[in-house]
């Protein structure tokens, strides 16, 4: 397949149910199409030349010891193409990033060689629980759920945005903006749930209240968009903002966090509970944030609005779903 045909067969397959919902309790798939898609400057070839970094011996050291000697560290991925976070290069095979970027910050830091093992959404925990992977880094948002079973350590904000067609001329910073607008979402998903929250709170206030609306694809939410039958589709940020840089149709025209009005949702490096390598993860974060590579990789896939300042262990997350 050439590399023109593979990169719109990236574009057209943003698809992965648990990748793209792990904001949420919902696994629904989503996929984001860029007809005509355009040149955006990132390496999508197999060579990526990532930015790496030194190994810090006194964060190396924090490393249980049977990591150590092994030299590798084994990072589980969810497989499928969801660019910018984990997708697969022009050659069809080599998987790259956002987050193999970051994982191999990490690795490097810690003086280990990246590992990556991609599997499936479901597959990803299999692996901590049986302990194939000594970490994920997979757009894994915390959640307090989870929590029980794994530990966390921060690298990224989790955001939901707004996507308008192009020159919409207006701007969503809260339940207001959106009322009487009519909004796709996908079913099952945290934003969802967020979006049906903000249309109460429009009819308590004596505004209208958001016309929403659901596709089957995400090819139709965006002939939806072009067609003026929807105002703005709301869905994850990373997979938003790389559609609207790629296909230069469509703009972000708000962000929200996806723990909703009352948390700052945040994705991590997961690890199985217990297995004393969290510390490790979270020094070495802390140290590629401050000495700015960090900065550099968020900011060659777009996503620069997520960065955190810094890395936090088991921080609050999002709630359990109501029974």
């Amino acid at each position: 397949m050439s590399a023109r045909r593979t990169l719109a067969a990236v574009l057209a397959t943003l698809a992965a149910s648990g990748l793209l919902t792990a904001c949420g309790t919902g696994d629904a798939a989503t996929e984001a199409v860029a007809p005509g898609a355009r040149s955006t400057g990132i390496n999508l070839g197999p060579d990526q030349n990532r930015i790496r970094e030194r190994k810090v011996d006194a964060i190396a050291a924090q490393l249980p010891a049977a990591v150590r000697a092994r030299g590798t560290l084994a990072v589980g991925v969810a497989t499928g193409s969801v660019p910018p976070l984990s997708f697969y290069a022009t050659d069809d095979k080599t998987p790259i990033g956002v987050e193999l970027d970051i994982a191999t910050l990490v690795a490097d830091t810690l003086g280990v060689r990246p590992s990556f093992q991609p599997v499936s959404w479901e597959n990803l925990f299999v692996g901590l629980d049986s302990g194939k992977f000594d970490a994920v880094f997979s757009n894994v948002t915390v959640t307090e759920e989870r929590k029980e079973k794994y530990d966390f350590a921060t690298y990224r904000k989790d955001q939901l945005a707004f996507e308008a067609k192009k020159g919409a001329g207006w701007k969503v910073r809260g339940p207001r903006d959106v009322a009487g607008r009519t909004i796709a979402v996908s079913s099952g998903t945290n934003q969802e749930k967020i979006l049906l929250d903000w249309s109460e709170q429009d009819v308590k206030a004596g505004l209208r209240p958001v016309s929403v609306k659901y596709f089957q694809k995400a090819t139709d939410y965006y002939l939806a968009l072009q067609s003026g039958r929807i105002d703005a589709y709301l869905g994850p940020n990373p997979s938003a903002a790389y559609h609207a840089a790629t296909a230069g149709q469509t703009e972000i025209v708000g962000t929200y966090s996806g723990g909703g009005a009352g948390l700052q949702g945040e994705i991590a490096a997961t690890t199985k509970k217990g297995s004393g390598l969290v510390a490790a993860y979270a020094a070495a974060l802390d140290h590629v944030i401050q000495d700015g590579s960090y900065a550099k990789v968020l900011a060659r896939w777009g996503l620069s609005g997520e960065a955190v300042t810094h890395s936090e262990i088991n921080p609050p997350g999002l709630p359990r779903p109501r029974p």
